[in-house]
């Protein structure tokens, strides 16, 4: 089965705890702090793989969970790092976040690789909190939550020639006799909902890949019928062979189809109206082509003077292998290379955003007697810390203190005993000064 679009959910791993630990050996009296840091947890790694084809294996597997890393070790001991989760991918992939639509990689080559989920930093343990001031703390941290995101994959075939025209012009006709390829071939529309791919040798040493890309129809740009599913394949085809039905046996006009089919892929992409074309005139060998061909060619020529149209017919397989000769030839003139859209490579951004200045301000909201205070800085520090301890919680309050939280509550008529929420954490508003 084809698959080339998949949703999928990315966790990456969470960063070990750091612990609060102290020395004990023998003879060794207050030997102090000993936690070591926890581990920094996996990042999710997308990986071309030119071994796969399709994106079937996402239709069994939608989450991926990276392992967090390890806790820290007494004796001053490093967690160790969890192991990077890689994932294969096929080449011509485009990895799309969903939240925002933004093309986070396109990646084409083997062995390409990006980060789509960064790991969690590991919590310090208590043997980095140490000061002259404070020289036995009982403070660590816990690790940082990795990235979560939600990803869309789309797969762009990866071919050198690719088929395109109305549906049963004979294009997979066509793919079936210049390869091994054997495509589902019927007299009726859209027989082929997949697109198929089969390797062509033209000559000894010269071979290219061609792909029978789904039968298109007016307004697919605009996703009619399977518009979006089918264009987008066309884009990664160094050229394109339209295959157009010159014996007009569907009653429609064959200059009419090649406009129609041009227009819809100049409307979804522009670059595709440069990609080099060969029309290939197909069902030479029923009674009316030759005389529509003939008129064919002044209405095209017209317009596209130079453009190259080339008859041949799938059936008696009349000009067969010069269509696939021209092909090569086209081919050996454009660098062997898939032409994409530059995208930046995720990996160098911070796509977990660790390093992001934080917003120093917070808000009190009031709920009966409760006063809420709303704060991503202090929230991530109270995700942090290990508030089991009593040094933890003073240094809470002194950050409260030094932010300004504790005057605002007491402007907004907090007491001694009010309570206050912050996240999921309740506590009561004290005034004694010891507390700090």
């Amino acid at each position: 089965m084809f698959v080339d679009k998949a949703k999928i959910y990315v966790k990456a791993g969470d960063g070990g705890d750091g612990i609060i630990s102290f020395r004990r050996e023998k003879y060794v009296p207050n030997g102090g702090p000993a936690g070591g840091d926890g581990g920094r947890g996996a990042d999710i790694i997308f990986r071309v793989d030119e071994g796969l084809r399709t994106l079937m294996d996402f239709r069994y597997q939608r989450h991926f969970k990276a392992p967090r890393g390890e806790k820290g070790r007494n004796k001053s001991q490093h967690g160790a790092n969890a192991e990077n989760m890689i994932v294969r991918i096929p080449p011509g992939t485009v990895i799309v976040d969903e939240d925002s639509g933004e093309v986070l990689a396109d990646l084409t080559r083997h062995g390409q690789q990006v980060v789509v989920a960064k790991g969690g930093r590991g919590g310090r343990g208590n043997i980095r909190f140490a000061t002259p001031n404070n020289p036995a703390p009982e403070l660590a941290e816990n690790g940082e939550e990795g990235q979560e995101r939600y990803i869309v994959l789309e797969l762009k075939v990866m071919a050198d020639v690719g088929l395109v025209g109305f549906p049963s012009v004979g294009k997979s006709t066509l793919l079936s006799v210049v390869s091994a390829a054997k495509p589902k071939i019927g007299a009726y529309h859209f027989t082929t909902i997949t697109p198929n791919l089969g390797v062509v040798g033209v000559s000894e040493g010269r071979s290219f890949v061609m792909a029978d890309l789904p039968g298109l129809i007016e307004g697919a740009h605009e996703g009619i019928g399977l518009g979006h599913e089918f264009l987008r394949h066309v884009e990664r085809t160094r050229i394109i062979v339209h295959v157009v039905d010159m014996s007009g046996s569907e009653g429609r006009d064959p200059f009419e189809d090649w406009q129609k089919i041009n227009d819809e892929l100049k409307q979804y992409n522009p670059a595709l109206a440069e990609r080099p074309q060969i029309v290939a005139a197909n069902k030479m060998d029923m009674p009316e082509s030759a005389e529509n061909l003939e008129k064919f060619l002044q209405q095209v020529r017209e317009i596209h003077p130079d453009i190259e149209v080339m008859p041949i017919s799938s059936l008696t397989r009349q000009g067969i292998q010069e269509l696939l000769y021209r092909a090569a030839d086209l081919l050996d003139q454009i660098p062997d290379e898939p032409i994409v859209e530059e995208v930046a490579d995720i990996s160098e951004r911070k796509v977990f955003s660790l390093d992001k200045k934080e917003d120093e301000g917070f808000r009190i909201v009031r709920e009966n007697d409760t006063f809420i205070v709303e704060s991503a800085k202090i929230e991530r520090m109270m995700k942090r810390m290990q508030l089991n301890s009593h040094e933890a919680i003073l240094k809470l309050a002194r950050t409260l203190r030094y932010m300004g939280v504790d005057d605002e509550l007491r402007k907004r008529g907090a007491e001694e005993g009010t309570i206050v929420r912050i996240g999921d954490f309740e506590f009561e508003f004290v005034e004694s000064s010891s507390y700090y």
